[in-house]
């Protein structure tokens, strides 16, 4: 099963630039979007490898290079704590990465922490020490998806605004019976369906929905899945959102090219489908646009 850090990783690659325009509405006037984006990851793997992390702490960490109309590049921290509970070293966490950061690539970030928790005393905005007359103070970007209304972002055309309303909404999973998650799910389906936005963009938002609001009810997926193919007039199977999902990770591959960014994009690929399907090595290989022998080798150096 998809874990939340795992959605949460593919998701703010998928959407970030509606991300960028959902905190900055002059997103526009301040980067150069026709360049795309660099996803850091390796940079943030070798300063914090994976060793120096408990297993109880559970975030999504994101180091993105934007570059700028002016033709700087500049990079982006995006720190999304999955786990939703009250962590009194969040704000320190946050600095430590700022000056790790700093300290190795000498690059000006902006860093932002959404947090997804139901803990309205919890609110980390920034991590100060003050010792005889030496005072440190760092601020960052806390967004807290508690204090959004409903209201608000069903009215916003951003694709990275239903990603929150998906993330508040499956807030209410503990105060309302299954029948009436499954209708706000169906509810939030038939948005995403309607959106004036492209169909890739479409399934991957669908993706994040579908496995972020889960039932643990195999009986109320079978009546989501037979909805949503109702409302798509397509005909309903057993994979139903999953393959479609699987066929636009297969254009993608197509359409990315042969460099070394579409090879890792690729593996990661193989790799989740190892983890979420039972599907046999060909068919991986199919799907992800690679031989069947690199699946097996993938699957026998990761132990799937």
């Amino acid at each position: 099963m998809y874990t939340n850090d795992i959605l949460w990783k593919s998701i703010l690659e998928d959407t970030f630039e509606d991300f960028l325009e959902f905190f900055f509405p002059n997103s526009h006037a301040l980067f150069d979007l026709s360049k795309g984006f660099q996803y850091l990851d390796k940079e943030l793997e070798q300063l914090f490898p994976a060793d120096d992390c408990t297993p109880e702490v559970r975030f999504v960490d994101k180091l993105v290079k934007v570059y700028l109309l002016d033709g700087k590049e500049e990079w982006i921290l995006v720190h999304v704590e999955v786990q939703g509970y009250a962590d009194k070293t969040f704000a320190e966490r946050m600095f430590t990465y700022y000056y790790r950061i700093w300290d190795n690539y000498r690059r000006r970030i902006t860093a932002f922490a959404i947090l997804t928790d139901e803990n309205n005393a919890f609110r980390p905005a920034k991590f100060e020490q003050d010792f005889l007359g030496t005072r440190l103070t760092f601020e960052f970007n806390a967004f807290k998806v508690l204090d959004h209304s409903e209201e608000n972002l069903l009215k916003s055309p951003n694709p990275f605004a239903q990603i929150i309303l998906v993330v508040k909404s499956a807030m209410r999973r503990k105060t309302l019976e299954k029948e009436d998650l499954l209708s706000l799910k169906i509810a939030l389906a038939r948005r995403l369906l309607a959106m004036q936005i492209p169909k890739k963009k479409i399934g991957k938002l669908m993706k994040f929905l579908k496995l972020y609001m889960r039932f643990n009810d195999k009986s109320l997926d079978r009546i989501f899945e037979r909805d949503i193919s109702t409302i798509t007039k397509k005909p309903h199977n057993a994979m139903g959102i999953d393959e479609l999902y699987l066929q636009i990770r297969q254009q993608e591959a197509r359409e990315d090219g042969r460099d070394e960014g579409r090879n890792e994009r690729n593996i990661e690929f193989v790799k989740n489908l190892l983890r979420e399907t039972s599907f046999n090595n060909e068919k991986i290989a199919r799907l992800a646009g690679v031989s069947a022998e690199l699946v097996q080798q993938i699957k026998s150096e990761s132990s799937l």
